[in-house]
């Protein structure tokens, strides 16, 4: 089988990749081990995602933002960060033309279920569901991705968009930097005496890290982080005690809680891909970095990222005809790893500050928040980090 690009992954970032390359002349399959009825209908998998405007711009143009029912949108306008019990607050807030939104949270599985409708009846995007990939190749002329059932595809460039663990990654012979944190997060949907009033709050207390996402009505995404054993107990309540224990947790800040969905806790593992591209060959979203989730960049980079190696494709393929040419892929892999690179290493230090108990950290970490409240430079350099969504 022959295509011009094959994308391993038909998640978020490999179906805004194709949506991208769509409508230009190239041939495009996309391959995903998970069965067609999953990528049509996926499920709730918890998730709900803090978009930035730039990412909203990207969704735009792919005609996806449009698909979004206005009630699963949810603008945010407001993030808050807390210390433990400490009484000091950085908060951040947008102003400008857009009534001070600043950001939006949408679910995960209605981002995915968008794209799909997006891509699935272009006729130059093939999707092949259900489909393992067991070995790639990559050489100066071509790139060969071997499948499960004994096919092998043909294309001038293959695009690993398959999981922080990717093993596209691992078989291209690219190494990556991976931390298994030893923590897991639990998220889902809670109902709540009290109005959000559309606030984010990101509170980093002793041994947990608790966040609190509005979304519409009196409801908001929880999410806890704590080692993998406690949020696996945590998760495994009966939703009685698990509303007792997560209003105790939150302290009652929106009033009593209530579990409205299913429960779903995801192991922490933070990773940095040692090269973004190799010979014809590239990476997007988590299987180039995995972000931690506490300052919700991950998705935005990923999108950021699809949206750069597609500009470089086309690019170089109306100036080459050579989708794979060394040059465009070059050229995304410094771009990409200028706009991940500061962010990478500023949320695991804030994570790494704010997670440690010893009182060095506690006394380090009040003066950041202090400093931030009182500096505009620290203040904009702090809000980059925990509240540019």
């Amino acid at each position: 089988m022959e295509a011009d690009i094959v994308i391993v992954g038909g998640g978020p970032a490999g179906l805004s990749l194709a949506a991208s390359l769509s409508g230009n002349g190239l041939a495009i399959t996309v391959v995903e081990r998970l069965a067609l009825e999953n990528l049509a209908d996926p499920p709730f998998d918890g998730r709900e995602i803090a978009l930035t405007r730039r990412s909203k711009r990207i969704l735009d143009e792919l005609c996806v933002w449009q698909r979004f029912p206005a009630t699963e949108v949810a603008p945010l306008r407001r993030a808050e960060v807390l210390n433990g019990a400490s009484p000091v607050t950085l908060a951040f807030e947008r102003g400008g033309r857009i009534e001070g939104v600043l950001g939006w949270l949408v679910s995960n599985q209605r981002i995915r279920r968008e794209l799909y409708d997006a891509v699935v009846a272009r006729p130059d995007i093939q999707i092949l569901a259900d489909t393992e990939v067991v070995a790639v190749r990559s050489g100066a002329r071509q790139a060969e991705v071997g499948l499960a059932d004994g096919r092998t595809l043909r294309s001038r460039l293959v695009v690993a968009a398959d999981s922080r663990m990717s093993p596209v990654r691992n078989m291209l012979g690219i190494d990556a930097q991976i931390h298994h944190t030893g923590r897991s997060m639990l998220v889902c949907r809670m109902e709540h005496e009290r109005d959000h009033r559309r606030v984010a709050t990101e509170w980093f207390d002793h041994h947990q890290t608790l966040a609190l996402l509005p979304l519409n009505g009196r409801t908001s995404s929880a999410v806890v982080t704590l080692p993998s054993r406690e949020a696996e107990r945590l998760a495994g309540l009966d939703p009685e005690a698990f509303n007792g224990e997560m209003g105790r947790r939150f302290g009652w800040r929106l009033g009593e809680m209530r579990l409205i969905s299913t429960r779903h806790a995801y192991p922490l593992a933070v990773t940095w891909s040692h090269r973004f591209v190799a010979q014809r060959a590239a990476l997007v979203g988590d299987a180039a970095v995995g972000m931690h989730p506490v300052t919700a960049h991950g998705f935005n980079l990923g999108l950021l990222g699809a949206n750069g190696l597609a500009r470089e494709i086309l690019r170089t393929a109306s100036q080459a005809a050579d989708p794979g040419s060394t040059r465009g892929l070059r050229r995304y892999e410094l771009l990409h790893k200028l706009a991940c690179r500061p962010i990478y290493d500023g949320t695991n230090g804030i994570v790494g500050l704010f997670t440690r108990e010893d009182p060095v950290s506690r006394v380090a970490r009040s003066a950041l928040l202090r400093a931030a409240r009182r500096l505009p430079i620290a203040q904009r350099s702090v809000a980059m980090l925990l509240a540019r969504r």
